[in-house]
């Protein structure tokens, strides 16, 4: 049977366009697959059996080799076993792959591939090739299944993208002894090696299969990764083999770590892993699906809201007074009760909208009978100071170690939006116009992103989650910014000029703000009582007025009595 096979594979390798080209498509329904180092090949696995897969005519100078599989969100399970998967000899799931440490004189390797999904499942493969001077990524492995495992490890949630990976070892030569992991630490052993970990951004809305396949091959070796993708983070021996990401569901982001030996110079690529941060098989929310209803229609409301404040708030004061203590009370209202309960987030919505309008009402109504300018510009310049300081740390300053802290962050946060208002102190009504008009349109931006992402409204959203996850405060916050991202930008960027320039020249030749309403009142009230001839004088009291409208009502409801002469003629 050996000889068969091997004739077998000998006729696959003379068929023209095997061997050839960066990229082969083929089918495992053939029961074998061929593959070629450094090329990538793509294929389907369907269930029950699993599929053979060939590597020959490996270079005498190659030490070791990764094979690694990727597929969109269907588990495939790689393996050097065919008939037992033990959990120390294979790996499951949508980027796997498995290191494969030569023997003197071997040339030729197998492994086995399967799927358990019912559906058939699309995969991209490729073979890597090593020599003994490359570091061995997950070779000094102490926690996972494999005892050599290239693997990165994903978990994410709302709030974070954590990936963790198996520290390298150093390369060694074929039939040697491998190198101890933990008995030395000077720069003879591992812990001279360097961890360099790269972040690559999907196109944006993009969740195709051929899209993600396609860019998955720019991260899979050392020169295309240090090309296309951003280095977020290096990390040394010392520390722990983990980083963690803003999640950004919906976005499709791949992730890679490369092993650099210093002393050496030499490097080599773990098996890349991607995430959407959301579920393709959810039935509810899924990828395909992000936007609940509820977020539609409140931010679709709080939109519309936003854009007649960005025209008109500084004309309708109180309006814009309902709007400033909506966000305040809204944003604080929804951090309380969002760590404090696990209610439904459909009701926290509503809770959240409810309380908004209190706290509108509120600020509202202290004006009305306070008349304190002062402080409802407090308010007004709060709002604008913490979208500038959204704004500022949604920058790469954001990503710096000393914000980590949580106390340094916090007081940084607060001080610049403390520093709007005050900076504006001594011209209220600017202060006011430009808040109607950056505030009332970012709106926008939000009510967008519910339909459709957008990078842009991370700016706040990164600091709710930094408010409701503790642990958020050590994940990198980098977002893409692609075609969608300039567009919203330049939308935002006009809304914010046209609205801010139209109340600036309609506002020009009136008083800056509004008298005290209680005032106005009180002193009306005043006038009426004691000026007989104006009309309103006789306009009788409120609760008389409420009276006689019952009174009306009431009739209404009465039945009417019969026409005629009741008592008897007396004759």
């Amino acid at each position: 049977m050996e000889v068969f096979r091997v004739l077998a594979l000998t006729m696959m390798a003379l068929q023209p366009g095997v061997a050839g080209g960066a990229e082969i498509v083929g089918n495992s329904s053939v029961g074998v697959i061929e593959f070629s180092v450094g090329k990538f090949r793509y294929f389907k696995l369907n269930r029950p059996f699993p599929e053979e897969a060939i590597l020959r005519n490996i270079s005498s100078n190659v030490t070791f080799l990764i094979f690694q599989i990727h597929s969109q969100y269907q588990n495939t399970t790689i393996s050097f076993s065919k008939e037992i998967v033990l959990p120390n000899t294979s790996g499951t799931g949508t980027d796997k792959g498995l290191v494969f440490m030569l023997r003197p004189e071997q040339s030729m390797c197998f492994w086995y591939l399967e799927t358990l999904d019912a559906e058939p499942v699309q995969n991209v493969a490729i073979p890597l090739s090593y020599s003994e001077r490359d570091p061995i990524p997950g070779g000094c492995n102490l926690e996972f299944d494999l005892d050599i495992d290239p693997n990165i490890y994903l978990e994410f949630d709302f709030f974070a993208t954590n990936i963790k990976f198996a520290p390298a070892n150093l390369g060694y030569a074929r039939g040697t002894d491998p190198p101890p992991c933990d008995i030395r630490t000077g720069q003879d052993s591992r812990w001279r090696l360097q961890y360099d970990v790269y972040q690559y951004f999907l196109p944006e809305n993009d969740l195709t299969e051929e899209g993600l396949l396609k860019h998955l091959q720019r991260m899979a070796e050392v020169p295309q990764v240090t090309a296309s993708a951003i280095k977020v983070a290096t990390l040394t021996a010392n520390d722990k083999t983990s980083v963690s990401f803003s999640s950004l569901r919906g976005q499709g982001v791949i992730y890679n770590v490369i092993v650099w030996d210093p002393f050496l110079n030499t490097s080599a690529a773990y098996v890349p892993v991607h995430t959407y941060a959301c579920s393709f098989e959810a039935k509810e929310g899924n990828c395909s699906s992000l936007g609940r209803v509820s977020t539609k229609v409140f931010f679709t409301l709080f939109a519309l809201f936003g854009l007649f404040i960005c025209f008109f708030g500084h004309r309708f004061w109180k309006t814009e007074l309902f709007f400033i203590g909506f966000i305040f009370m809204g944003f604080f209202f929804y951090i309380l009760i969002t760590r404090l309960t696990v209610i439904n987030y459909d009701v926290r919505l509503i809770l959240t909208a409810i309380m908004g309008s209190v706290g509108g009402i509120f600020l509202v109504a202290a004006w009305w009978r306070f008349g304190i300018l002062m402080l409802c510009m407090l308010c007004v310049g709060l709002v604008l100071g913490f979208l500038v300081s959204s704004v500022t740390f949604f920058t790469p300053l954001g990503n710096l170690t000393v914000f980590r802290n949580d106390g340094v962050f916090w007081v940084t946060f607060s001080c610049i939006a403390v520093l709007i208002p005050v900076v504006f102190m001594g011209c209220l009504r600017m202060l006011n116009i430009v808040t109607c008009g950056i505030i009332g349109s970012y709106t926008v931006v939000l009510a967008v992103d519910s339909y459709l992402y957008t990078s842009l409204s991370y700016i706040t959203l990164n600091v709710l989650k930094r408010a409701l996850n503790a642990h958020f405060r050590g994940a990198f916050t980098n977002v893409p910014f692609q075609t969608n991202d300039f567009i919203i930008l330049a939308v935002w960027g006009m809304l914010a000029v046209s609205g801010i320039t139209l109340q600036i020249r309609r506002e020009r030749a009136r008083p800056s703000f509004p008298a005290h309403p209680y005032k106005l009142w009180k002193r009306e009230r005043e006038r009426r009582v004691t000026n007989i001839l104006d009309p309103s004088y006789h306009i009788p009291p409120l609760r008389e007025r409420l009276y006689g409208r019952l009174t009306q009502i009431r009739e209404l409801f009465r039945k009417d009595q019969p026409a005629g002469e009741r008592t008897p003629l007396l004759f």
